[in-house]
């Protein structure tokens, strides 16, 4: 069996008493996390614990170290062996690896679980104060959002991921942003938003005793602005979308009063 959880953030804050179990519940577990602290404390709760870092190498694909990491987490399921694959965040949201190990263990007749876990997008929600069950985001890879460009629902909120490493198919250490990716990210953004639109730059916390990154600044600027491999760019809405009055009536609401 192969079950796979997510470890949000802060450490061990944002772990499920469900996830907690079903790691400790497991023959194999092996983990991916972007925190030192979090590795120690995974280690902490399951003595051999096996960490999936080692699969990056610099200059090499990333979707090859995806794979090697597929390899090793299915290698165990052949002997029947109970696996759980842990990895920061929520790994139903870009993360190939974690979706590719699912698909093929089902291929195989052996049952995978995906289990619910705190994303980027939940911390970012509460940390901005931001409702998207209000009007609505969209939400894109950074890298898929330049090279396909689709129309854009300026009424609505836009999320786009790995937006430090827009264009980048080899792996690489480091913290620094692709700054060519950036410029042809705003240029994509300047076709609809205006310069002067302020777009934030956001990255979670990681620590319980930490802050998370949020930075607000125009467009215009975010080429060379503070950006990150892991940053995540949020692009708020510019209008509010009308109400058809049709659709209202039909829905029972009543129309908002006329300004004296």
């Amino acid at each position: 069996m192969l079950s796979v959880v997510g470890l949000g953030y802060n450490v061990s804050g944002q772990v499920t008493p469900e996830t907690r179990s079903v790691m400790l519940g497991a023959d194999r577990l092996f983990y991916l996390v972007t925190d030192p602290a979090m590795a120690a404390w995974l280690r902490s709760l399951k003595p051999g614990a096996i960490s999936l870092h080692d699969c990056y190498r610099d200059g090499e694909s990333g979707i090859d170290a995806s794979n090697a990491m597929v390899t090793r987490i299915l290698e165990p399921i052949t002997r029947d062996l109970n696996v759980c694959a842990a990895f920061s965040g929520n790994p139903a949201i870009a993360m190939h690896t974690t979706h590719e190990a699912l698909r093929r263990t089902r291929e195989q007749g052996v049952a995978a679980h995906l289990y619910p876990a705190v994303s980027f997008e939940d911390c970012l929600v509460a940390d901005l104060g931001v409702d998207p069950g209000q009007l609505g985001r969209m939400m894109y890879e950074a890298t898929d959002f330049v090279l396909r460009p689709r129309p854009l629902d300026v009424t609505s909120a836009l999320v786009l991921l790995q937006v430090g490493v827009i264009g980048e198919r080899l792996w690489r250490d480091g913290a620094d942003a692709n700054r060519q990716g950036l410029r042809l990210l705003q240029e994509t953004l300047e076709r609809t938003y205006p310069a002067h639109h302020e777009v934030t730059l956001y990255r979670a916390a990681q620590l319980p005793i930490a802050d998370a990154t949020v930075v607000r600044l125009p467009l215009g600027q975010l080429a060379e602005g503070p950006v990150q491999i892991n940053s995540t760019l949020y692009v708020p809405r510019l209008d509010r979308p009308l109400r058809l009055p049709e659709m209202a009536a039909r829905l029972g609401y009543r129309p908002p009063p006329v300004p004296r």
